[in-house]
């Protein structure tokens, strides 16, 4: 991993973060999709029942460690660091490190096992894992954020997913980072997005990355979610200028 990137160690050490960005964000609002996401985990009693697939409780746990992701999101685009470049495959598992486990030390301890595994999924997967996202990016290199952003979130999410678990809450973080290096807000879940996205997600996921018919339907599956991304890009995500 270069040398420059945002202070953090492979996620099967257990070690989390040692330094975070001042929690303001230099380019992300993070005090704004904090209070977003709390506004939406304080809703989803009644968000959840109109999911088509029924989705565990957001909770309070769960939006720390979104944060922790978020504020790592944001230091890499203050840096000008590409997630999706060569050579920087640690660090979409270090999102997803922090999205199951935040910073705690000792909760990634207790995650050893999972996060090796997690480790060696991510690694190993030839039927459409990391190799599949990094080269379906790089043939649309000269489409717009929202399009790469979208398309890439459909090959995270797509069978076989790319992470053992937590793959919807890397997604969004990774559709962040795309959108926030091309200066466009990044993706947070709201009380007015939750249920469409959501419904976007779990479809995704009945989806299978080498199959005939995905490759029929990513134009516009990929065209119809970056619009539903478009839509709902909310300027506040983003600090003053």
């Amino acid at each position: 991993m270069a040398s420059d990137l945002p202070t953090a160690a492979p996620c099967t050490s257990g070690a989390a973060l040692s330094a975070q960005p001042d929690r303001r964000g230099a380019i992300l609002n993070l005090g704004a999709i904090d209070a977003s996401l709390r506004e939406v985990a304080a809703h989803f009693a009644s968000i959840n029942p109109h999911l088509n697939s029924a989705r565990d409780p957001l909770d309070n746990h769960a939006v720390d460690h979104m944060m922790s992701g978020y504020a790592f999101i944001d230091a890499l685009v203050e840096r000008n660091i590409d997630l999706l470049a060569l050579g920087q495959l640690r660090l979409f598992l270090e999102l997803n490190a922090l999205v199951l486990c935040g910073q705690d030390e000792q909760v990634r301890l207790d995650a050893a096992r999972h996060l090796t595994a997690t480790d060696k999924h991510f690694f190993d997967n030839v039927d459409g894992g990391i190799r599949d996202v990094i080269e379906w990016h790089g043939l649309h290199a000269s489409e717009s954020a929202w399009l790469r952003a979208a398309g890439v979130y459909i090959r995270i999410l797509a069978e076989p997913e790319l992470f053992i678990e937590g793959n919807h809450r890397t997604g969004a973080l990774v559709m962040s980072c795309i959108l926030a290096r091309a200066g466009h807000p990044p993706f947070a879940l709201t009380v007015d997005n939750a249920k469409d996205y959501l419904n976007w997600s779990a479809f995704f996921t009945s989806k299978r990355k080498g199959s005939f018919a995905l490759r029929c339907q990513m134009p516009w599956l990929k065209h119809r979610f970056a619009a539903f991304l478009q839509a709902h890009a909310d300027p506040k995500f983003l600090r003053p200028r």
